[in-house]
């Protein structure tokens, strides 16, 4: 599992994600935090808490169907 943190251009405060190793969202805070690192250090403390164990693979690079390209 993961902890990212992101920031869009009209909300320029910052929020976590707690992702696993497919990419999916595990969970996501409600609050704003002023900084990045304030942001990851919050998050990191919730996955801690959270005591999950992530039993997801991570997706291959360059294994991602072109199907829907073939469709057009």
């Amino acid at each position: 599992m993961h902890v990212i943190a992101y920031s869009t251009p009209n909300r320029p405060d910052w929020t976590w994600r707690i992702i696993n190793n497919a990419g999916e969202v595990v969970e996501e805070s409600r609050s704003r935090f002023p900084t990045i690192s304030a942001a990851v250090s919050e998050g990191t403390g919730r996955m801690k808490s959270l005591n999950l164990k992530d039993t997801t693979t991570a997706a291959k690079p360059g294994r991602r169907s072109t199907s829907h390209l073939r469709r057009r």
